[in-house]
């Protein structure tokens, strides 16, 4: 059975909120780490989850809905960005590369909750496209704190 409106609009307003919790987290750990390539790997990954946040609002709106403003959509959805700021005050870089690495977990498990339910055809593909994108990030992250 397809996912209603009101749900459909519900589920793509907390992935709005996870790519705003990946946005902020990375742009605080770009912030705070001193090793240039790692720098602006965070920053341009910063910049990806602001534009998956503008792809979901147009969706929404689309559905003819309205997006988020801010704050957690769902008490369901891990908040996995949580931790970042206080990690990252005088923290080594391995600890913000695993903190980063446990944000992009839990936007992993958002976009797989999501990816569950039957979502429309002009829903899936930009859903799908962004949690591929997602996990190569997840996966770049987890090989640094494994070499680190």
């Amino acid at each position: 059975m397809a996912v209603n409106r009101a749900e459909l609009i519900e589920c793509l307003n907390d992935l709005i909120q996870t790519c705003r919790d990946g946005e902020i987290g990375f742009q605080t750990a770009a912030d705070h780490v001193q090793d240039a390539d790692l720098k602006s790997f965070f920053s341009d990954c910063s910049v990806q989850r602001a534009q998956f946040s503008s792809e979901l609002e147009s969706g929404i709106r689309q559905l003819g809905g309205t997006p988020v403003k801010s704050g957690s959509v769902s008490a369901a959805f891990h908040r996995g960005w949580m931790n970042i700021k206080s990690i990252v005050t005088g923290s080594s870089t391995d600890a913000i590369v695993a903190e980063c690495e446990r944000g992009e977990d839990a936007a992993i498990e958002n976009y797989q909750q999501v990816l569950k339910k039957n979502l429309p055809p002009n829903v899936l593909p930009v859903v799908k496209h962004q949690f591929t994108q997602i996990k190569r990030a997840h996966d770049r992250i987890r090989d640094l704190e494994q070499a680190a």
